[in-house]
């Protein structure tokens, strides 16, 4: 059996993608740590959506509606509106679109902390050492490897595992140690302004919906079912794409701003059904963030250790499936950890299921991902029309929003018929020395 600290798997980092991946851990019967640099965990952040494959795979792991509406509630459509405010594509989402899960929408915060929860009943309040960051690794010659930890106090120390992951975000120590050459973060001209207000829900009622254009948009759902009033917490995602002379360094990452900075740009956005200004004039705060990702890998795997999440594939949030993907990295993971043990093997696998095709998604958010459709509007007509099917047929429309899909791996057909990613009951392999004769 698998007992010495030697062949535990060390996580650099306690967000979305490493509190799932300790659970797959766990699930499986692997040992492990999580080291994450913050001294305590706060709901930051605002909403985001959960496709139905990593919804899957939550319920996969014990976490079913009953507690994933407590940090949000089920989408049930997703809609692009032009600028004039004619519909140019909508859909049902989840369920309604016939998948056998809801795709969510969540307030990240809650959603991180209710996975948080998890963890320390399920591994232990040790199984996440919070205020300890990972700063670098060193491989040993047994194959294993010694992550190198900086806490909170100052201090420095090593920590033994049999693999190391690198789930450290966009500003992975991890990351930046296996790839010391690697270019710059990119910015590719938008500026985000994100927050919550409450708000009477619009459409559906639980409806994701893109209005403008390509450069200049606004992204808002529900993240909370109606109170008593009728009126539920609206996540609103304001975006403005400049030209390349704008000084974007300057942009804080999640910098409070007042409404002030940036309101004044989306003062046109009055509709018989949304008036934004409105809409963002009743929010206590608002959150400035350039939308920025990096250049894809061209392998995440070094010897024992492996990048995930955005340590991996950093991605522009145009897709809605960033933290999605991190969920699916960790279960993909796990299966593979199943199937050929906690090795090095295991990571090359993983490296060369994974490795290329999500960087080939994350390129494809980055030309807008399913937004791209605004783009298709702008050059076609400049964003004015009476009948959308003048613009984009309605199959046209149609394939570019399934391609999408089945890039991002939630293809309804492929992923109700799909298997479970990590089998009911399955355990890891065992190393031949580790298996007692019969």
């Amino acid at each position: 059996m698998i007992t010495s600290t030697s062949e535990r798997v060390l996580i650099a980092g306690g967000g979305i993608g490493g509190l799932a991946l300790a659970l797959t851990l766990h699930e499986i019967g692997v040992p492990c740590v999580v080291f994450e640099s913050v001294p305590e965990l706060q709901p930051l952040g605002v909403g985001i959506n959960l496709q139905p494959n990593a919804v899957r795979e939550l319920e996969d792991l014990g976490i079913g509606e009953s507690e994933l509406d407590q940090a949000g509630l089920p989408a049930r459509e997703w809609a692009l509106v032009g600028l004039n405010g004619k519909d140019i594509y909508s859909e049902p989402r989840g369920k309604l679109a016939g998948y056998n899960w809801h795709q969510y929408a969540v307030h990240r915060g809650q959603f991180h902390l209710l996975l948080y929860r998890h963890v320390i009943e399920r591994l232990g309040k040790d199984a996440v050492r919070l205020g300890q960051k990972v700063t670098g690794y060193r491989k040993q010659a047994d194959g294993s490897v010694n992550a190198e930890i900086a806490t909170i106090d100052g201090q420095t120390m090593e920590e033994a595992g049999a693999l190391l992951i690198g789930a450290d975000g966009i500003h992975s120590a991890v990351r930046a140690q296996m790839h010391p050459g690697q270019p710059p973060i990119r910015w590719g001209g938008t500026i985000m302004w994100r927050g919550t207000s409450p708000g009477v829900p619009i459409r559906s009622g639980s409806s994701f919906v893109g209005l403008g254009t390509d450069r200049h948009r606004v992204v808002i759902y529900p993240i909370s079912a109606p109170d008593e009033n009728g009126l539920a917490e609206i996540n609103w995602i304001a975006e403005q794409t400049y030209d390349a002379d704008h000084d974007w360094t300057k942009t804080g990452w999640f910098r409070p701003v007042p409404l002030d900075e940036f309101a004044a740009e989306f003062s046109g956005f009055v509709y018989d059904w949304l008036d934004l200004p409105a809409l963002l004039a009743k929010s206590e705060v608002a959150y400035e963030n350039p939308m920025i990702d990096r250049d894809p890998l061209p392998f995440w795997v070094d010897g024992p250790v492996a990048l995930m999440g955005d340590a991996a594939h950093p991605m522009y949030p145009t897709g809605s499936n960033g933290a999605s993907q991190a969920i699916m990295d960790a279960r993909i993971l796990g299966r593979i950890f199943t199937q050929t043990g906690v090795s090095q093997d295991s990571l090359a696998a993983y490296n060369a299921e994974l490795c290329e095709p999500v960087g080939k998604l994350a390129l494809r958010n980055r030309g807008a991902g399913p937004f791209g459709l605004l783009k298709m509007v702008s050059d076609r007509c400049g964003g004015e029309f009476d009948n959308i099917d003048d613009v984009i047929p309605a199959d046209e429309r149609d394939q570019f929003m399934q391609a999408y899909k089945a890039a991002a791996g939630f293809a309804r057909d492929t992923l109700n018929n799909a298997p479970r990613t990590v089998p009911k009951g399955a355990r890891v392999k065992q190393k031949e020395a580790d298996v007692a004769p019969a």
